[in-house]
């Protein structure tokens, strides 16, 4: 009778451990805070739940029997199942990996826009203030916040709480705002026609986190397309430097021949008369001095860049650039080469095979400098596709092996050069300044030290007033201290050249990867590689199928009609065959 009562006891003794566990683990799970109360539930729990086992082994030869071992096996299978289904709801959790199988990637993020949220310098929040919460915004701003934890939002209902609407100055339902400690900007008005745009969320975040404006030049004063919109202006292309946080001005070296300082890149956008030589002569200045410079030149211009290109290996090709398949493909004219070949290059580097067309433009021919390194950003269909037609008179384009250039074509190049200036000059016997010194810089030596004729080519030393002055020497830029040792730190300049300019003009910006081109090139320029480059907006193949009504009816027929009647044909087929 005794042994009896002492087993109920045990038993009961046992499920007080369950119990125990169960508290612990609710008490934890709800405050969020494993602490002594909950962890001496747990331990509690588990010892009463060891020595029952350890008791029930010990009494009755619990572990040997058979229906022991199955129920722990099975037990054992039971916990491994939940363990495994935790882990992997965890690592759901902490760890975000989807998969987006549209071809043009609708629902993931620009590589761009990434790179931006994964290094903010603080914490941002988008403030929606609408109504009702569209999926599809839900979903993009998601996958801002999947990149870091620093990006946030949300959706405030005005009417509910309008004085957080006052305080951003909200007038209209669907007012998307960007916060960043004390700085706000809106980003755009969303309905029903416009969605949240990822292009300008993005623009819109670069501009609140940098502190830091950029300042670029566009050459004026010879017929170059007009900042203004109007015909033939590049008006949305300034927009969409000024996006992203870029300051644009104009620039006139005709009234002073030098580039302003703080000109981070100079634009020459499609001069349709000569630039004075002064004027040619400030930009190679800017150049070996470490400057920026975008040129795009149309066909039929001579703008007295020649000398300029030449310094960097690059010429301009007077023939025409023409691409008989882009007609026949997408309604282009010939005259229109459609690109869809890029260079491995930051600027061009996720462009993938996608469009990009250049109306009226010139091929460059590249050639090897010592110092430079070029590469060809487009470039157009191999022969019999395209080529550099030389007869621009002709009205019937055909390919002329004695004049003509078999493509395929470079339109664009990139290039760059290093400059690491010599601080000290080696000295000489003769006073003769070196043959390969910089038309640029100099500085001043004493009258019987000569430079080393392996001296940088962007610095040389200034000889005495009696000495002959090299031919090559600059009027312009003259240092009279010898340059400090910080100085050796390489400077590079960088080129961009294009043998068209339409394509940066109003209603061409817009279509395609035409924009992209032009921003990501100035962004490349710029020198600010960890800047994000720009964003193409990604929309929808069109998938649909056009048919006449003579091809619907056919198709509907076939469809209710004759595939049904094939079928029960092949089915009586077979039955026959079987009976």
């Amino acid at each position: 009778m005794k042994i009896v009562t002492r087993n109920k006891l045990w038993k009961y003794l046992f499920w007080l451990g369950p119990f125990l566990v169960t508290v612990g683990l609710t008490v934890g799970l709800v405050s969020e805070q494993w602490g002594l109360i909950p962890l001496i539930f747990l331990i509690t729990g588990i010892v009463i739940i060891g020595l029952w086992i350890i008791w029930q082994s010990y009494q009755t030869n619990w572990w040997k029997r058979r229906s022991t071992l199955a129920g722990t096996n099975a037990l054992v299978a039971t916990l491994a199942v939940l363990v495994i289904l935790g882990l992997i709801n965890f690592l759901g959790t902490r760890y975000h990996f989807r998969t987006d199988f549209t071809e043009t990637q609708l629902f993931t993020l620009a590589p761009q826009s990434r790179e931006l949220v994964k290094v903010l310098p603080q914490p941002v929040k988008v403030w929606v203030f609408d109504i009702n919460q569209n999926p599809q915004d839900q979903e993009l701003l998601e996958n801002y916040r999947r990149q870091s934890s620093k990006f946030n939002f949300e959706y405030i209902n005005p009417q509910l709480r309008p004085g957080l609407a006052e305080k951003f100055g909200v007038k209209d339902y669907g007012e998307v705002y960007l916060e960043s400690g004390n700085k706000r900007q809106l980003v755009q008005t969303i309905n029903q026609n416009e969605r949240l745009s990822e292009v300008k969320l993005t623009s819109r975040l670069q501009q609140l986190t940098s502190s830091n404006t950029t300042k670029v030049y566009l050459l004026q004063g010879h017929g170059e397309h007009q900042l203004s919109p109007g015909q033939g202006a590049i008006s949305q292309a300034i927009q969409g430097l000024n996006d992203k946080n870029y300051t644009t001005s104009p620039l006139n070296l005709a009234e002073n021949p030098k580039v302003p300082q703080d000109a981070a890149v100079v634009i020459v956008a499609g001069p349709k008369r000569e630039l004075f030589e002064a004027e040619v002569k400030a930009l190679e200045e800017y150049l070996n001095q470490g400057g920026n410079l975008l040129l795009m030149i149309d066909p039929n211009t001579n703008s007295k860049l020649d000398s300029l290109l030449k310094e960097w290996g690059v010429r301009l090709d007077n023939r025409l650039a023409v691409d008989v398949s882009a007609q026949s493909v997408v309604g282009l004219g010939p005259a229109t080469p459609l690109v869809t070949e890029y260079g491995q290059h930051p600027i061009t580097q996720d462009f993938r095979n996608d469009i990009s067309f250049y109306p009226i433009a010139r091929p460059l021919e590249i050639t090897s400098v010592p110092g430079i390194q070029a590469t060809p950003l487009l470039q157009t269909k191999p022969y019999p596709s395209s080529w550099a037609e030389s007869d621009l008179e002709s009205e019937k384009l055909e390919f002329n092996p004695d004049k003509d250039l078999k493509g395929p074509l470079v339109l664009g190049v990139a290039l760059t050069r290093k400059q690491t200036p010599q601080s000290t000059p080696t000295p000489q016997a003769s006073p003769t300044p070196s043959p390969l010194a910089s038309p640029t810089t100099q500085s001043k030596t004493p009258p019987s030290a000569t430079p080393s004729p392996l001296a940088s080519p962007t610095t040389q030393s200034k000889t005495p007033p009696s000495a002959t002055p090299s031919p090559l020497a600059s009027p312009t830029t003259q240092s009279k201290t010898p340059p400090s040792p910080s100085s050796q730190t390489p400077t590079e300049s960088r080129l961009v050249v294009f043998g068209n300019s339409n394509f940066a003009t109003d209603g061409l910006f817009q279509r395609q990867l035409n924009g992209d081109v032009f921003l990501n090139s100035v962004t490349w320029l710029n020198q600010q590689d960890k800047q994000p480059l720009s964003i193409r907006p990604k929309e929808p193949k069109n998938r649909r199928i056009t048919l006449t009504t003579t091809q619907a009816n056919l198709l509907t027929v076939s469809s209710v009609l004759v595939l049904p009647l094939i079928g029960f044909a092949v089915a009586i087929i077979l039955w026959w065959k079987r009976r």
